[in-house]
């Protein structure tokens, strides 16, 4: 704090505030100096102490914090299996036969006989 006083700037300093307070006013003007330097310094403490300790608290809630998945751009599409055919680039498939027109076909009977 008093790095570039020396000793004799001290005693100077010394000497105008005996002069100036008083021999009876200088204790108490020092002890209350000391109080107040012990309150800030105590002051200081306890708010470094403060934000250290909410600086760790926020690490470890960001630790213990469970992030959903990321979603993959290209898997957000509709999936392959549930486009239609179409979409994908391939032939419908071939129009399933009623059974009883395969029935008649197989016994080589016309259609308009079976009744």
């Amino acid at each position: 704090m008093f790095g570039t006083l020396g000793g004799p700037e001290l005693f100077l300093i010394f000497v105008v505030a005996l002069i100036v307070f008083g021999p009876r006013k200088l204790p108490e003007i020092g002890k209350s100096l000391g109080k107040m330097m012990g309150e800030f310094r105590r002051a200081s403490n306890d708010f470094r102490n403060t934000i250290e300790s909410e600086v760790e608290a926020e690490k470890i809630r960001d630790s213990l914090r469970i992030e959903p998945p990321k979603a993959d751009p290209v898997a957000a599409e509709t999936p392959s299996e549930t486009r239609p055919a179409q979409d994908a680039g391939t032939v419908d498939p071939p129009a399933v036969e009623p059974a009883a027109e395969a029935v008649s076909r197989e016994s080589g009977a016309p259609e308009s006989s079976r009744d």
